[in-house]
């Protein structure tokens, strides 16, 4: 049985559910690439979503090749409809982001990027979820992620489509 969705989590509640689909990665110190992704965000009834983000590569001839990047997480919605997200990444980085959402679009940009001495160097970064407009009577969602790091300055690496699948 289903917890009731708390109160608190109303503005985000479009989020809910597992979402499946594809989108590029590109960065001046690497190759662009296209990936999968399966996105979900679940509660428990608590003031907060849970969330989980897989990435695989997609090979030229279509299919899903090897696993990328992984996240796992929590959006906590604040007064005067701010949010906060912490993610944590298996590479070393931790990051803290704080926002807005205004309807159906969250933007987001990181307070704290954490890391262990081994992981790559992120020095911030931006996000924006959104309900792309209806299309075949269904709402994907869409989302832009800005990183700065390796020396290199803020601007987008990663953008997906995602269509919900439950």
């Amino acid at each position: 049985m289903e917890p009731d969705l708390h109160p608190d989590l109303k503005p985000l509640e479009f989020l809910l559910g597992t979402w499946k689909g594809a989108g590029v990665g590109d960065y001046p110190t690497i190759e662009e690439f296209r990936f999968g992704q399966e996105v979900t965000f679940g509660h428990n009834g608590k003031p907060f979503l849970i969330y989980e983000s897989r990435t695989w590569l997609i090979e030229e001839d279509g299919s899903l090749g090897r696993p990328l990047g992984r996240e796992t997480g929590y959006w906590r919605p604040r007064p005067n409809n701010e949010v906060e997200v912490t993610l944590a990444h298996p590479t070393g980085i931790v990051e803290i982001y704080v926002g807005n959402v205004a309807f159906h679009r969250i933007e987001l940009q990181t307070d704290v990027v954490a890391r262990t001495a081994s992981a790559k160097e992120v020095t911030a970064g931006t996000r924006m979820y959104g309900l792309l407009p209806e299309k075949d009577g269904a709402r994907d969602l869409g989302w832009v992620y800005e990183m700065a790091a390796m020396g290199q300055p803020l601007q987008v690496h990663l953008s997906a489509q995602l269509k919900r699948a439950g």
